[in-house]
Formats: C-alpha cells, sequence, structure tokens
C-alpha cells in the first residue's frame, strides 16, 4: 500500500505529476514541421480517391490470354487483367466477391467486350503471379532506408487479449521489409516470416536495386558485415553509410569503403556518445523507413487477408505498387519551424 507523502498525495501520484512535467518540457523542445506545397499536396490526396478508371486499346487487347499453342485447357485471362483486379481490391479493400462485381460493373460502364474473372480465378491466380516492378523516373544514385515491419496474419489484436483476459499465443505476423528512398518511393519490398533475420534480407533488399546507393541508414539490426560488403558493391565510390554498431562492437585498424566508416562510427560513439553521434552522422534519417511503413497501414492497412504464404506475397507486392503509385501523385514537403 502506498503511504501519503506531502500535501496527502501518493508516491504514485507524485511520480506521475513528475512525469506531466518531463513530459511538458519534452513537448517544448521537439522540433515542429509545416508543409510548404499544401496546394499539391491537396490535390494529390484527392487524386488517391478518384474512380475514374479506363481501359485503353493496348490493355483491352492484352486483357485475355492468346492460346499457348499445348494441348490441354487454355489460360482466359492473362496476369494484366489478375493484377488489375488485385490492385483494385486492394486500394478500396474489397473481398474477393466484390473485386469481381466491381470489375464487371467497370468492363459494363465502358462498354467493352470482356470478361470478368471470377473470384476463384482471381485467388488461385495470385499463387504465382509475376506483379510488374513500378519505373520510376528517378535517375541516378540514390539515397536508401531500409526496415521492416509486421502484418498480422493470425488472431486478434492486445485490446481482446485484454477485454477477454486472454493470451496472444495463436497471433502471428509476417514481416514486410522496405528498402525506401529519400523521396518516399519504395525501390525494394519484400514479405517474410516473422523468423527471419532484418540483416540477410536487407542484402537482397540492396542487391536487387539497379542504381547506385549514394547513402544508406538502417538501424543496428543491419550492423553485419555482410550488409556492409553488399553496400561496398552496390554503392557509389563516397557512399555514405549510417548504422548504429552493436554496444559489443570494436573498430577495425586499417579498415576501408563501408566497413571503415563503421570503425570511425564506433571511435566517435566513445568520444562523444551515441546521442550526439546521431545528432552528426543523420541517423534520425532512418525514420523514413518508418514514414513508409505507416503509410502502407493507414492505406493498405496492417493486416494480410490471404491464406497462403504465396498469395501473401503478390498481395504485398500489390499494396507496395499501389503505395508508389499514390506517392508518385504527390507527396508533402516540409521544414522545420524554428521556435
Amino acid at each position: 500500500m502506498l503511504k501519503p507523502l506531502v500535501g496527502g498525495s501518493t508516491a504514485g501520484e507524485q511520480w506521475q505529476m513528475t512525469a506531466r512535467r518531463q513530459s511538458k518540457v519534452n513537448v517544448k523542445h521537439k522540433t515542429k514541421y509545416k508543409v510548404t506545397n499544401w496546394a499539391e499536396y491537396d490535390e494529390a490526396l484527392r487524386r488517391r480517391g478518384e474512380v475514374t478508371v479506363w481501359f485503353d486499346e493496348d490493355a483491352a487487347d492484352a486483357w485475355n490470354e492468346p492460346p499457348s499453342g499445348r494441348p490441354g485447357g487454355q489460360r482466359r485471362y492473362s496476369d494484366l487483367a489478375i493484377v488489375t483486379s488485385l490492385t483494385l481490391r486492394a486500394v478500396f479493400h474489397l473481398a474477393l466477391r466484390q473485386t469481381e462485381g466491381f470489375v464487371s460493373s467497370l468492363i459494363c460502364l465502358m462498354a467493352l467486350d470482356l470478361k470478368t474473372p471470377d473470384y476463384t480465378t482471381i485467388s488461385r491466380r495470385s499463387a504465382a503471379l509475376e506483379v510488374p516492378q513500378q519505373i520510376s523516373n528517378h535517375t541516378g544514385p540514390v539515397h536508401l532506408v531500409i526496415d521492416s515491419t509486421g502484418l498480422k496474419i493470425l488472431g486478434n489484436g492486445e485490446w481482446h487479449a485484454f477485454k477477454h483476459r486472454t493470451s496472444n499465443t495463436r497471433r502471428s505476423w509476417r514481416k514486410l521489409h522496405l528498402g525506401v528512398r529519400s523521396d518516399g518511393f519504395i525501390e525494394a519490398s519484400a514479405l517474410t516470416g516473422s523468423e527471419e533475420d532484418d540483416a540477410s534480407v536487407g542484402v537482397v533488399l540492396i542487391q536487387e536495386i539497379a542504381a547506385s546507393v549514394a547513402s544508406f541508414r538502417a538501424d543496428g539490426a543491419y550492423d553485419t558485415r555482410a550488409v556492409y560488403d553488399a553496400l561496398g558493391e552496390a554503392g557509389t565510390q563516397d557512399i555514405d553509410v549510417v548504422i548504429p554498431p552493436r554496444r559489443t562492437a570494436s573498430p577495425t585498424p586499417g579498415a576501408t569503403g563501408p566497413w571503415g566508416q563503421r570503425s570511425e562510427a564506433i571511435e566517435r560513439i566513445a568520444e562523444v556518445g551515441s546521442r550526439q553521434w546521431r545528432k552528426e552522422s543523420g541517423a534520425h534519417q532512418q525514420a523514413r523507413a518508418e514514414n513508409a511503413m505507416f503509410r502502407f497501414k493507414s492505406l493498405i492497412g496492417g493486416r494480410l487477408r490471404s491464406r497462403t504464404f504465396e498469395r501473401q506475397k503478390t498481395e504485398a507486392r500489390i499494396g507496395v505498387a499501389v503505395l508508389n503509385r499514390m506517392s508518385e501523385l504527390g507527396m508533402p514537403k516540409s521544414e522545420a519551424i524554428r521556435a
């Protein structure tokens, strides 16, 4: 039992008051930002919700699968038709049957002589579907940030567990790994099991990027020699690598390249401390990946609806393509407000 202290308040109440005062102090010093391109960004947000969809002649001609020339049953719909259906499903958060009805209504409104893939065909074909990679108009080296987040596939959330006094032992999720450019465009992505190591998947994402990497930011989970070696191969000659080293890390005498930057970071942290090093190195830019994950969960969703792993991979790739398309419509530009 907590004993009353000065003024009749308990130790717990005094601790809460101290925490409130400390939080107010922290809020005063928190950096604030303002958006400088509200007109363009406002128009981009409106365009994200438009339902103006049309099929050009090339898309209508490629809707049906051409004969393969091999014996047996032939595919009726091309990959383009399945990708289009799954994209509309992700944008408007539709179930498979509602997706079939939505696509059918669009074809009917445009008076096209096309058939609609039924929901079982959409589900079956999504397991081995090749989703075309979004083509970016960016040229030159990229500034890359990598991180991962969890997408739920089974079990209820924390509120259900608290309300019914149950555990989350049946809860399961997948890991979505994103390689994000400085302007918010997702250059590479991968969906893995929850047990996969972030650093090993990060190496694969770095190798998938066609452009050279000018700078790289990530959290301490990517502090491995394999990641630095991959950056040495994929990066420019003067690549800037900022990864918080592990607490037990020690510098490597005579190291050069990205691995040499790690040794310099370890020595600098020993001199000025981790907090000051993060300010000097720009490690806070790693938050760009967290912003991309927040946009993904807000616009696409934080739960995968597909049942099998292969279909879940396709669902995640479709979601990334949709998010990139929305980002290309317009992104906010902000600047810090000085008090």
